[in-house]
């Protein structure tokens, strides 16, 4: 039987949202972290329970929001609170077990770069949105996860500028900060699956159906390390590409591209 044809950015959703367990809170950014959430809450995760930066617990989107204060958010949720109450009594108290976070860097030990390009911060070649609260849900979210193609701009060995904490320059680094939140445990890229090693660093676990280590290792920033045990990831189901593209995308608002 053939496999269904998809985009780069299908192929990340899918397996993000793999990565998600039944029962998670989980800390959802709009755009493709909002599609991989609700792809896991409509497959193998119905109990998931969504968290957006506005304030909104448990949501239950009816259509597919285009911001974190989409009024879309708000109806049939378990409870709308203030900012304020999101990240002091929930994510700072270690109620959030998940994190999905965003930027246009990310370096070898997870720290990632949502605010200048170029290493003059006054005058830098780009400059990007900056972190909103994504420092702080690197910091004090149980596990933090990331889709990016795979790209050697995106993966420099080290960051021009560190918005969002990783393991800093090693696990040790970050443990002696004292956050207890778990760091970076997975980047799901167009090629594959990075995860953190021992020491912090981010090695390559999985590739996707097709691709190679070759590839990851031409398109990263620093002499990439694989996995002894390397597995390949499931295939991309029919299911997931028509929820997707039927139900919660179906303008391919978000699904173009990757």
């Amino acid at each position: 039987m053939s496999q269904p044809a998809y985009s780069s950015a299908e192929l990340m959703i899918v397996n993000a949202a793999r990565l998600l367990r039944d029962g998670d809170v989980v800390f959802v950014g709009v755009g493709q972290p909002n599609l991989a959430c609700n792809l896991a809450k409509r497959t193998h995760a119905p109990n998931l329970v969504m968290i957006y930066e506005a304030g909104v617990i448990g949501a239950e989107p009816a259509r597919l929001p285009l911001s974190i204060g989409d009024p879309t958010l708000v109806s049939g949720a378990l409870s709308v609170v203030s900012m304020y109450d999101i990240f002091a009594n929930y994510l700072q108290r270690g109620n959030v077990d998940v994190g999905f976070m965003g930027g246009a860097q990310i370096d070898k030990y997870g720290n990632i770069n949502a605010t200048v390009i170029g290493d003059d911060y006054a005058h830098p070649k780009v400059r990007l949105p900056g972190s909103g609260g994504s420092q702080e849900i690197a910091a004090w979210a149980n596990r933090c996860y990331l889709m990016t193609p795979h790209q050697k701009r995106r993966f420099p060995e080290k960051v021009d500028f560190m918005t969002s904490a990783g393991f800093l320059d090693g696990r040790a680094s970050r443990l002696a900060t004292g956050v207890r939140g778990g760091g970076m445990l997975a980047v799901v890229t167009d090629i594959g699956i990075l995860e953190p090693d021992e020491h912090g660093e981010l090695i390559l676990t999985a590739l996707h159906p097709g691709r190679t280590a070759q590839e990851a290792i031409e398109n990263t920033g620093w002499a990439l390390k694989t996995a002894p045990n390397l597995r390949i990831t499931e295939p991309v189901t029919e299911n997931e590409l028509r929820i997707l593209r039927q139900e919660l995308d179906p303008g391919g608002i978000y699904l173009k591209g990757g």
